[in-house]
């Protein structure tokens, strides 16, 4: 049978002339990978080649320690940067009364939710950032840099004076914060995504790829369970007071741990590899925009539905179940800390599904449920009962779970490394910017233009449509190489 030998089995490093073989078949590698390492070679070339494809073994080859480890750092940037979100999404009512207040109380929203929005505008700046140094100089150094910046940034918004205490100084001050996390997590997603999925073994991509998303969803969790347990203890007026600060000044705690990790851990094999061979990218922007750039507009169109399906959902619909259906804060906050909870579960059981039947007929089955159910749902969502209320949110959540499962392994796959977190992250963050980030603040003019609850509807099914066109017209990645 293929690699097997009749000598006696040693422990790995105890036998380094078994280092390529073993690890390909233990890691399944491609057959072609595992043929060119027993190629003949000319005695002249032997010592030469025989270093390289140690090193090359090397690089390919992680062990179960090293990939856990590189789970928990390549994800802890965005428990932070989500948790963040959640702590603002689940506050908003708060922070639009403390620093925009005026007489009109969907008017202070709005301006909440701008803001909100306005740090997605720097979003592609940091991918642009980050993505080079990170292609060039290793992903863990770029990955540490991030969420220090992340760490400081939350640590500063709960520091922040309000409008009575300095005027107009409190929202500039806010909106320059928020520009700064955005800066951040530009060079969050894609790094991080392109962490995971380097470190994974052929035909695992998917379910390891999938816990960048668990992450997410499991930061934003953190977040709104934190934000929701503190409306819970304190009283209203203490939470206005003081009470919205704590769970953004105990974000700090996370940045640290998570910035330790990262720095102590080793760059990705598919990185090393590269390196060694000298195929690093010298200008990772220019590729991403010329020679990949079919790919990068493709991980565009792919993450509309992506970006919109979630930040209604989970940023959003916290606050239209109060203001469309009536229902308590503290109602609002627990149902989507529920449904939140059920989205981190089915992550990664969609993403190991994925490594089994292809990651096209997930993406597609979550947009084209969008299409279909987004306006039976916002009606659930706004009729006034907890339940349907319920139902309408853990709906949503469980369709936007088949995309978030597969989409990260989908979305590496289309690149080479070497302009990989360049070209995914200009390419995933330039849709959220747009879409996104201010989905909540369009979703709020929507309804206030055309007076119906209804009408982020619309949104949410044109983002889909398109998206659902997009996946369809991509080949399917799930059983290639990575490139």
């Amino acid at each position: 049978m293929l690699g097997r030998t009749h000598t006696p089995r040693r422990p790995i490093n105890d036998d380094p002339n078994r280092t390529f073989g073993h690890f390909a078949l233990r890691f399944r590698l491609p057959l072609e990978w595992l043929a060119s390492s027993r190629k003949c070679v000319q005695p002249s070339q032997h010592t030469q080649l025989r270093g390289e494809r140690m090193v090359s073994a090397q690089a390919m080859a992680a062990t179960d320690h090293q990939r856990r480890r590189a789970i928990i750092a390549g994800t802890v940037g965005n428990v932070l940067e989500w948790y963040d979100f959640g702590v603002y999404g689940y506050f908003v009512s708060t922070i639009s009364a403390l620093f925009f207040p005026t007489s009109d109380p969907l008017s202070s929203t709005l301006l909440t939710f701008a803001v909100f929005g306005v740090g997605f505008v720097m979003r592609p700046i940091g991918s642009i950032l980050f993505g080079i140094y990170g292609d060039r100089f290793g992903r863990r150094a770029a990955l540490s840099a991030v969420i220090f910046v992340m760490a400081i940034s939350t640590l500063a918004i709960g520091l922040l004076p309000t409008y009575q205490q300095v005027g107009i100084l409190a929202p500039i001050l806010l909106t320059l914060i928020r520009l700064l996390q955005g800066l951040s997590a530009g060079g969050e997603w894609g790094g991080s995504t392109s962490y995971l999925v380097e470190f994974a073994p052929h035909g695992r991509r998917g379910f390891v790829g999938s816990w960048q998303q668990v992450s997410v969803g499991g930061g934003f969790l953190l977040g709104a369970l934190s934000a929701a347990l503190i409306s819970e203890i304190l009283s209203p007026a203490d939470v206005a007071s003081f009470g919205w600060r704590i769970p953004f000044l105990l974000g700090v705690v996370v940045g640290g741990v998570g910035a330790y990790l990262r720095w102590s851990l080793d760059d990705t094999p598919a990185f090393v590899e590269i390196e060694t061979k000298g195929a690093v990218s010298k200008f990772p922007l220019k590729e991403a925009v010329t020679t990949e750039s079919k790919a990068t507009l493709t991980i565009f169109g792919m993450t509309l539905h992506n970006t919109v399906a979630y930040y209604i959902p989970i940023v959003y619909m916290t606050n239209y179940i109060r203001t469309a259906g009536g229902l308590t804060a503290s109602q609002a906050g627990w149902i989507g800390t529920a449904c939140l909870a059920v989205f981190v579960v089915l992550i990664p059981f969609w993403g190991a599904l994925s490594d089994r039947i292809g990651r096209k007929p997930l993406l597609l089955l979550s947009a084209g449920g969008y299409i279909v159910l987004s306006f039976p749902l916002l009606m659930m969502a706004s009729s006034g009962s907890v339940l349907l209320a319920f139902l309408a949110q853990l709906i949503m959540i469980v369709f936007l779970s088949f995309f978030s499962g597969p989409c990260p392994a989908a979305y590496s796959e289309l690149f080479p490394t070497r302009v990989r977190y360049t070209a995914l992250s200009i390419g995933y963050n330039t849709a959220v910017a747009i879409f996104g980030g201010f989905a909540p603040f369009i979703s709020t003019w929507l309804i206030k233009v055309t007076g119906s609850n209804l009408a982020p509807a619309y949104y949410l099914m044109a983002a889909a449509i398109i998206s659902f066109i997009v996946i369809l017209r991509i080949r399917e990645t799930a059983f290639e190489p990575l490139r």
